[in-house]
């Protein structure tokens, strides 16, 4: 009963990590999405891909070690899903919506 019940709490860690995983990607790629799409009308484009990058990475970075909390498989949800959110926002934005928003 014992290992049943661990089991369980390991299955919904690695859940929440899954989900935990899937918010920072939508955080990550939505900014870096903004950010693209501000680049042709800022007055600096070096500073704002600058600024995004590291408020992206930082975000990132502290999120994913919260996350894990020492245990690689959380850190191994997290990551799949991230990589699930970019796939899903890719296909969303898909390259026929990325021209027609540069149109």
């Amino acid at each position: 009963m014992m290992n049943n019940s661990l089991d369980t709490t390991m299955l919904f860690a690695l859940m929440a990590a899954f989900a935990a995983g899937m918010v920072l990607g939508a955080f990550y790629f939505t900014a870096l999405w903004q950010t693209v799409r501000r680049l042709p009308t800022t007055v600096s484009p070096v500073r704002l891909m600058l600024g995004s990058i590291v408020l992206r990475m930082a975000v990132l970075t502290v999120g994913f070690y919260f996350v894990m909390g020492g245990h690689w498989e959380r850190m191994a949800a997290a990551m799949l899903g991230f990589v699930v959110m970019r796939k899903i926002l890719t296909y969303r934005l898909g390259p026929q919506k990325v021209v027609e928003a540069i149109h």
